[in-house]
């Protein structure tokens, strides 16, 4: 099992630019424009730097960032708006982790599906 936690997407409000993990071109196509839409929005409503993250055990995190000096960074916000993902987006972000944790770690699926 891979100990490196690994960058699926992200946006970066600074540089106006969003980024995806060409590791993972085979993500549905629907799905990837869906990231990008919350990464974008993300950035939009409360600056700063959001990432969408796969931790070593197949987790999903989601994180933001803001440069120091940053004083239009809304940091209440992020936090309301992460949660608000999580529970919006729970069955997209359920499915990365298993989509991860199949395809990548190569965890054995029936197994996976039985912890459903």
């Amino acid at each position: 099992m891979s100990e490196e936690r690994m960058i699926l997407c992200g946006a970066n409000a600074y540089d106006q630019k969003y980024f995806f993990n060409e590791k993972f071109k085979q993500i549905p196509q629907s799905i990837q424009d869906e990231l990008h839409i919350i990464c974008v929005l993300f950035t939009e409503e409360v600056g700063g730097v959001f990432t969408i993250v796969f931790e070593p055990d197949g987790g999903v995190s989601l994180e933001t960032d803001a440069e120091e000096d940053d004083i239009y960074y809304d940091e209440i916000g992020s936090g309301l708006l992460i949660g608000e993902i999580r529970r919006k987006r729970g069955e997209l972000l359920q499915s990365l982790s298993l989509y991860y944790r199949a395809l990548i770690l190569k965890e054995d699926l029936s197994s996976l599906l039985e912890e459903e």
